[in-house]
């Protein structure tokens, strides 16, 4: 069992850059791998990006063009996204998920057993 949350949302200019926080507690952190979501209103929940137990891989979703980085401090629990150059269609809630198993469809939500309630990312034009 791990409960997730997220934080660092908010609303932003275009073009300027966030970083979002997934703080883990309950089972060690170190044991999940950990993913990133995001939906907006109206739309699927969509894959981010993702990173292994070590955070020694990590991969994204070719539709976000370089403009996201993930990576994680198990030190203290936290996994984070941050994402370069916001444009409005960027406006979403983020998630973190996390499962301590990969079966290779890293970039599927029935992949991940364990959600944050999310948090609200909103890019102004």
């Amino acid at each position: 069992q791990v409960a997730l949350v997220e934080s660092g949302g908010g609303l932003v200019q275009a073009g300027a850059s966030l970083r979002l926080s997934c703080t883990a507690s309950g089972d060690t952190f170190s044991d999940y791998y950990v993913g990133w979501f995001r939906q907006a209103p109206g739309k699927e929940r969509e894959f981010v990006g993702a990173i292994s137990r070590r955070g020694g891989s990590t991969t994204y979703a070719e539709s976000q063009e370089g403009r996201f980085t993930i990576s994680r401090d198990n030190a203290k629990n936290t996994a984070f996204l941050q994402v370069y150059s916001l444009r409005p269609e960027d406006t979403a809630v983020y998630y973190c998920a996390a499962t301590a198993h990969w079966s290779g469809r890293t970039n599927h939500r029935e992949e991940y057993d364990y959600w944050g309630q999310g948090t609200q990312v909103t890019v102004s034009p």
